[in-house]
């Protein structure tokens, strides 16, 4: 086994989120912008692909140095023993980016570091002809912030947010990734009911259920590293026994969804039978107005319409304010509500107990949260 230095990406304020994740799988970490670095081998690389709910992607880091001409790219780039993961075969796209630095050309950096690549490629292969880069996919990235180059290689192909059970989606679908999230920082635990009066396709619902049994997020999916030769398929059949060994399907559940649309109902439900959660998730057409709840310490989490015109604010204010007052007989409740509307907590009737600054996408929202008192119960 050989040992790598790793990235879990993150969207904007899940850092913390995502370091969480991976120091609970077991390693230590270190927090950048949007980055949570740790070390692993071949199997932690499978394990924190089918793991890590909250993370964009897992990147192993190929190599770092300072660059301020394009020949110093290229020739630190060819030092790169990158025969020690690419096969003669391997399809190898370069994308870039170039933030703050002397080498601001995005595409001549791609451009040069595929060329050194291939240089050192076909010295390591003794080839003298083309790559025919046919073989599997490794996704390289150019990163340059303030000249210093990051050169990492992507091992989870499609984005982790991309679980396998979205047949469909409304106009502004809630990132899995997000939803996970917010299921995270509302500490519900499945011992609770759990309520999403604004579920849409089914996103937070199904997050949530999975986070309940304690289902691998990635389990149903595929991943570039699967196709890896030097990874190997029985590292990635073990990863996924394991896994199935620490899914809980006896957890019993209590969660439901609910939304005034009875089209996005009928998709959240073919994602939650896709998700095979069929009979464990309720769906109910109802306005949140009439939220009701026979059970205590309960918990909300929901991601109410945005609204860019002036007609749709309206209504959506109007909405905040039942919401309040619903909520408001249900003392023992926690609410979470993901919302860019800067006046929410007056219009909602009291003040969050804590806000979290999140994105949605590109939309600066706040996380308001409004804990519950416990019941004595």
């Amino acid at each position: 086994m050989t040992t790598f230095k790793l990235l879990a990406t993150a969207a904007m304020g899940l850092e913390s989120i995502v370091a969480n994740e991976v120091k609970e799988l077991g390693y230590e970490t270190e927090t950048e912008n949007g980055k949570v670095f740790f070390e692993g081998n071949e199997r932690d690389i499978a394990k924190t692909n089918l793991w890590l709910r909250t993370a964009d992607r897992v990147k192993i880091i190929a190599g770092e140095f300072n660059a301020y001409t394009f020949d110093e790219l290229f020739e630190r780039t060819k030092e790169i023993e990158w025969e020690k993961f690419l096969p003669v075969d391997a399809e190898f796209p370069v994308q870039g980016k170039s933030v703050k630095s002397t080498l601001h050309s995005v595409p001549n950096c791609q451009s040069i570091v595929k060329k050194a690549i291939v240089e050192r490629l076909k010295k390591a292969y003794h080839r003298n002809s083309f790559l025919d880069e046919t073989g599997p996919r490794f996704k390289i990235e150019v990163s340059i912030l303030k000249d210093k180059v990051q050169l990492s290689i992507d091992t989870s192909g499609a984005g982790l947010h991309k679980r396998g059970y979205r047949l469909d989606q409304g106009e502004a679908p809630l990132k899995e990734t997000l939803a996970a999230a917010l299921v995270k920082l509302s500490r519900w635990t499945p011992d609770r009911p759990f309520v999403d009066p604004f579920c849409g396709s089914g996103t937070i619902v199904i997050e949530a259920a999975m986070i309940g049994q304690n289902l691998a997020p990635g389990y149903n999916r595929d991943f570039d590293s699967e196709e890896w030769p030097w990874i190997g398929q029985e590292i990635w059949d073990e990863v996924r026994e394991e896994a199935e060994e620490l899914a809980n399907y006896d957890q019993p559940l209590h969660i439901v969804g609910t939304d005034i649309d009875h089209r996005m109902l009928k998709i959240a439900e073919e994602n939650a039978r896709e998700a095979g959660f069929a009979d464990l998730i309720q769906f109910e057409q109802r306005q949140v107005k009439d939220f009701i709840a026979t059970e205590e310490n309960g918990v909300v989490v929901g991601n109410p319409p945005y609204g860019e015109r002036l007609g749709e604010i309206e209504i959506i204010e109007e909405m905040i304010e039942d919401m309040g007052r619903v909520f408001a007989k249900h003392p023992t409740w926690s609410i979470y509500m993901l919302s860019s509307m800067g006046r929410f907590e007056t219009l909602y009737g009291q003040p969050a107990t804590k806000k979290r600054k999140l994105f949605n996408g590109f939309i600066r929202t706040d996380l308001f949260q409004f804990w519950g008192e416990r019941s004595k119960k």
